[in-house]
């Protein structure tokens, strides 16, 4: 199964968000068990300390002094304050709309005012309060502290955010753990394309076997070196093949020329050197010519001019054509031309036919026989061409078509060429989007067959 690129996008970001909450959740229930204890003790022992300094001030400075000193003191922000008379009725108020006040019973109230002490200590943060009795001039009052909203909720806001900052780091975590995951693949693919572009193609991308579309890249990038790697060896080849064709008439025509100066030669041998240095020259030309065609054909831009015309016909003229070679060995030909119709660039036919006729003459003994045969089908057009030459390896019948493959070197010496015919011919066939097969002659020899799509 593929897992799309996106889905593991979607995947990483989901678990921040799952990972953040579930570590905010346990950390904030830490937070509010240890260190929420730790501030509602603090809290507890700063209301009953301070609580009876503020009773210390309405005791010695009296309600009204008291209550302009209680305004501006850090108190009043810490602290909601209450203050009843001896009567039970309260005098002062300072702090939260009455709605929002802890009720104090009248009991609670008498209590104090009788002379106990009254802490409210054992409940949430927003109600911790404590209740203190004094006298002044003779009158009994009830004081009670208790602990103020904005305090609590200060507090409340710090939790907030340590929370929230929490789950933003716990978040941005798995979020640079799963970029990291994801962006690794397209750092390596960059380095492993920058060396390539210095030349280096023997790369192999470990990231293959991911189910994703950054898998299918690497995999994609993989055959992409691997194919370079193979047209790198191959222009190598082709060079060392190309050096190796021209050096060797160059040298036969350059030793020739150099023995043309001596003055002993006679007319005989000066003759026979000079034979040698026109067919090195002519070896040459071919292979040149050979070069510029398969180039042509490989750029795509060789001209392609496909029309209706006599196939049988161009066999017969390309027979005729190469009557100086086969005359001179003799040989047989055995034809089956039928009246064949076909669509195709016929100067390219030609040079087929010319090719693979001339194989099948260059490779046959002398008295030999070589037959051509159309074969025409449905949606097929197939040229069969038979000798009894000295035949090719069953191994070797893919690899002819290589540039500059020779086949049995040890007849090369006497059949000299370029290894350059059956690559062209490949070449244009496979353009004709047809196909050329070599196979084994049972009376020995070999068997060329070409096959061409019937448009007709």
């Amino acid at each position: 199964m593929i897992k799309s690129l996106y889905f593991r996008v979607v995947l990483t970001y989901m678990i921040a968000v799952i990972v953040g909450l579930v570590s905010t959740y346990f950390l904030s229930l830490y937070l509010l068990d240890s260190v929420g204890d730790r501030y509602a003790n603090k809290l507890q022992a700063d209301l009953v300390e301070d609580g009876k300094s503020i009773q210390e001030i309405y005791r010695l400075n009296g309600v009204n002094r008291a209550d302009e000193i209680m305004k501006t003191s850090s108190y009043s922000d810490q602290y909601e304050i209450r203050l009843y008379d001896q009567e039970g009725k309260l005098m002062i108020r300072d702090g939260r709309e009455p709605a929002d006040l802890y009720i104090i019973s009248d009991q609670i109230v008498r209590s104090v005012l009788n002379g106990e002490e009254y802490k409210g200590i054992d409940v949430s943060p927003t109600e911790l309060i404590i209740g203190f009795p004094y006298v002044q001039s003779g009158n009994k009052y009830a004081l009670f502290v208790q602990v103020s909203e904005s305090t609590v909720e200060s507090f409340a806001q710090i939790l907030i955010v340590s929370a929230l900052l929490i789950n933003l780091f716990f978040g941005i975590v798995v979020i640079i753990i799963g970029a990291r995951y994801l962006v690794k693949p397209l750092r390596g693919m960059r380095a492993a394309a920058e060396r390539m572009a210095k030349g280096e193609f023997d790369i192999e991308l470990k990231w293959g076997k991911r189910k994703d579309e950054l898998g299918q890249l690497a995999q994609s990038f993989n055959y992409m070196a691997s194919q370079m790697k193979q047209l790198e060896s191959m222009r190598q080849d082709f060079v060392s093949n190309v050096s190796h064709e021209i050096q060797s008439p160059l040298t036969s025509i350059s030793g020739f020329s150099k023995a043309l100066q001596e003055s002993n030669l006679s007319d005989e041998e000066r003759s026979r050197y000079l034979s040698i240095i026109q067919n090195e020259s002519e070896r040459l030309s071919r292979l040149s010519d050979n070069l510029l065609k398969l180039a042509s054909l490989d750029s795509k831009r060789h001209p392609f001019e496909p029309r209706i015309y006599d196939l049988d016909e161009q066999l017969r003229k390309a027979v005729v054509s190469l009557e100086p070679q086969w005359s001179a060995k003799s040989i047989e030909w055995r034809l089956n031309l039928p009246k064949t119709k076909i669509v195709a660039d016929e100067d390219q036919m030609n040079q087929v036919w010319n090719n693979v006729i001339g194989n099948s003459i260059k490779f046959t003994p002398a008295g030999g026989q070589i037959g051509i045969g159309i074969l025409k089908h449905v949606d097929l057009i197939e040229i069969v061409i038979t000798d009894n030459g000295i035949g090719i390896p069953p191994e070797e019948h893919a690899k002819v078509f290589e540039r500059f493959y020779k086949s049995d070197q040890s007849h090369n010496k006497k059949h000299s060429g370029s290894g350059l015919g059956l690559a062209i011919v490949k070449k244009i066939v496979t353009r004709h989007r047809g196909a050329i097969e070599l196979k084994n002659n049972p009376n020995g020899g070999t068997i060329a067959v070409v096959r061409l799509p019937n448009r007709i």
